[in-house]
């Protein structure tokens, strides 16, 4: 009988509760527009509202609810899988793996952070033999260099350490930065225990110091420009009788710095883990590839284990591409004030998109096929297409994507290394790409900022298949942004990415149409049209207002039964939302705070993303990768952790909020003074409750612009720029 190493199943009663809710939110909506649509001549004919606005209103409930409905497909199935890697067979029978680590900036990555991600992913629990660990400084870096030595130096005493007490906290930072929970709940404190803890909680802080000591004395951090040769290192013992001793209990680790020269693109992090992709396949060409960002270490050293109850079933495995674990983090507060998206996708509409032929490529934290970046499912020999016009100019490495080709782990010895990094250079050299097919056909792709998203969507054109695992503990941690000028400006970058891909060829809606299901589209162009929310948001926020403040009514009376309708999609909307963050442990307070960052992050980061994009195919701008700080600010974490904004941030970001903030203030008080005056409560009530919903929101944009003294508050130059922006906005506003 054939071992089961997991099961799937459907989750209940949320599919059947998600369908009702679609069936009942699609019937208000079609109810909504046969009101809009059949009053609009009738409007126009008795001059009651301009035509152009009753048109834009209309337009944005429209581009709203398409929205809406193409979210809803990944709702349709959720499903929930567990997985038995007790089951797995004996060690010495697991596949071997590649971790790839990517790193760009020391100076907004600090080194000692991305070697603690190198240290976990070096402590999987996995034959140590069959793991190999690459990391991509794609800065160039001296410090980097320096940081992996002494990184390899400590795992040689943590990695024993670990093992012997079952320690599974592995990441040294997190393991020593509180009284650890695993001690007091895990372990019994001997005498012997806690005298090698102290001891080895002394040797981090030896390293953590020489690291510092080396990124002081070193005057630039980076290689000296833009222009730099490749360099490979194996980091290993100088005693080559200590590397064969050690090399069953010691991963092998190796430093990638691929050439850079500005004449030639080099296609951000897609470019770099391509660089990976070929160096590694001379040097391990393991089968399976986990990928990690530099700040997002190993929390569960049992995830590989995981990953291989899906990759080694014989049901799934032949179409299986990736196994993706959801992205979590080690510094999110309670309340968490800034970042709703990444809870609701991976709380929520990963497991939908998982019950619809598996979850987005999501960036980090999954475990690749490395033949997935070579071909189709149904493909089996790549004899005839590796060519030198299909992989490039290294007869090795065309050879390593043969499926009868059995390429040697890296042996111990002076010249096999030696010869393998010669090889490697030539491999991650700046011009190698030429005249390939990488980044158009194999490997990452490029086109898009957002590689991992368009690389999974062609993964699964090409008929590849992809699962998502998500155990009680948290499998990878990450730091999370804790202010508001990076969360909006990572925002911009992902839906710039993201709006990208669903302008281009590959929109998702018709890309693919013969391969990838219905349901599956609507889940990859959900969120590729994601950014396209900021309109309607603006509209609402902006148009309803301006008629309140000139008496013009855009929605039916509170008398009138087509109200009725109105309230029960705006009310189903929250429903669903509220409902969804519920059921993910969240509460009240954290539902409130995700509508809040929502709007904002309409008005900001969305908006600006469709300029991005406007401006880019007008040839007026350039793509941009701008690298998001994880520099820890106390001042900064101090006001995350007790859920107040900072609103240091660009001006740019800052005005569309002021403005729209004060818009909805002047709106609900003189509308309400309006309505009572010439007692219109009937007509006005929708509008003058949507400006009282918006300032409710707007609170802590407020009290940044009012209340607060403190560095992290609105300043004043923005303030009196949107009183003058709005100022403006209402003397156009008195000729509607």
């Amino acid at each position: 009988m054939e071992t089961q190493l997991h099961v799937s199943q459907v989750q209940q009663p949320r599919a059947t509760i998600n369908r009702v809710h679609t069936l009942i939110h699609s019937t208000a909506l079609l109810a909504l527009f046969y009101y809009r649509f059949s009053s609009l001549l009738y409007q126009h004919i008795n001059g009651c509202i301009p035509i152009c606005l009753w048109l834009l209103i209309s337009f944005s409930e429209l581009l709203h609810s398409f929205l809406w409905v193409l979210g809803q497909a990944s709702r349709w199935r959720p499903v929930s899988r567990k997985v038995f890697p007790e089951r797995l067979p004996h060690d010495r029978e697991l596949p071997p793996i590649d971790v790839f680590i990517c790193t760009a900036d020391p100076k907004k990555e600090p080194t000692t952070g991305v070697m603690n991600t190198v240290i976990s992913a070096m402590c999987l629990d996995y034959p140590p033999e069959k793991l190999f660990v690459y990391v991509s400084d794609d800065g160039g870096a001296p410090i980097t260099l320096y940081g992996m030595k002494e990184a390899y130096s400590f795992a040689k005493t943590w990695i024993p350490f670990c093992k012997k007490y079952g320690i599974t906290t592995r990441a040294p930072e997190a393991y020593f930065s509180e009284l650890n929970s695993e001690d007091k709940n895990g372990l019994s404190l001997s005498s012997e225990f806690i005298k090698d803890r102290n001891k080895m909680e002394q040797r981090y802080q030896e390293f953590t110091n020489r690291v510092e000591i080396k990124r002081r004395v070193d005057a630039s951090l980076s290689s000296g420009g833009k222009d730099r040769p490749a360099v490979i290192e194996v980091i290993r013992d100088e005693d080559m009788a200590k590397v064969k001793e050690n090399k069953a209990n010691m991963p092998l680790l190796i430093y990638v710095s691929r050439e850079k020269r500005s004449t030639h693109p080099h296609h951000f992090k897609a470019g770099a883990l391509n660089a990976l992709l070929r160096v590694s396949g001379v040097i391990s060409n393991s089968p399976y590839i986990l990928a990690l960002d530099c700040d997002m270490y190993c929390s569960d050293p049992t995830t590989a284990r995981q990953a291989m109850c899906f990759h080694m079933d014989p049901h799934i495995s032949p179409s299986l591409a990736f196994v993706q674990f959801p992205q979590k983090f080690h510094n999110v507060s309670k309340n968490d004030i800034y970042n709703d998206l990444l809870r609701k996708g991976f709380e929520v509409m990963w497991y939908g998109v998982d019950g619809i032929n598996g979850p987005y490529l999501s960036g980090t934290g999954f475990y690749m096929k490395r033949e997935a970046f070579y071909r189709s499912p149904t493909q089996k020999d790549l004899s005839h297409t590796a060519t030198t016009e299909y992989a490039g100019r290294s007869k090795q490495f065309i050879a390593s994507l043969r499926p009868d080709y059995k390429y040697k782990a890296i042996e111990n010895h002076e010249n096999a290394l030696d010869r393998l990094q010669q090889e490697a250079k030539l491999l991650a050299s700046c011009t190698y790409e030429q005249q390939t097919q990488w980044g158009e056909q194999i490997g990452f792709i490029y086109h898009s900022v957002v590689e991992d998203y368009l690389t999974g969507l062609i993964l699964q054109w090409k008929g590849w298949i992809s699962v998502y695992c998500h155990s009680s503990k948290p499998s990878f941690l990450g730091s999370v942004t804790t202010n508001l000028n990076d969360t909006l400006i990572q925002t911009t970058r992902w839906n710039s990415g993201l709006l990208d891909v669903g302008f281009s060829r590959f929109c998702p809606l018709t890309y693919g149409s013969s391969t990838i299901s219905f349901l599956q589209r609507m889940c990859y162009a959900s969120f590729a049209y994601q950014p396209l929310s900021a309109l309607p948001i603006l509209c609402y926020a902006i148009i309803p207002q301006l008629c309140l403040l000139n008496g013009i009514s855009l929605y039916p009376k509170v008398s009138d039964p087509w109200f009725a309708v109105f309230t029960i999609v705006y009310a189903s909307w929250h429903f669903q939302h509220m409902l969804e963050v519920l059921a993910t442990g969240g509460s009240l307070r954290l539902w409130w705070n995700h509508l809040r960052i929502l709007m904002i992050k309409s008005v900001t980061a969305y908006f600006m993303g469709c300029l991005d994009i406007l401006m880019k195919r007008f040839g007026m701008k350039e793509v941009n990768f701008e690298t998001t700080s994880k520099v820890v600010v106390e001042e900064q974490v101090k006001r995350y952790q007790m859920d107040i904004f900072d609103f240091q941030a660009a001006t740019g970001l800052l005005l569309p909020l002021a403005t729209i903030t004060v818009l909805n203030i002047a709106s609900l008080v003189l509308g309400l003074r309006r309505a009572i005056l010439e007692t219109t409560y009937d007509t006005m009530f929708g509008q003058i409750f949507l400006s009282f919903f918006v300032v409710t929101l707007s609170y802590p944009i407020i009290e940044g612009m009012i209340i607060r003294t403190d560095k992290g508050r609105i300043p004043i130059s923005v303030t009196i720029l949107s009183a003058t922006l709005f100022v403006t906005i209402i003397s156009y506003g008195i000729f509607f």
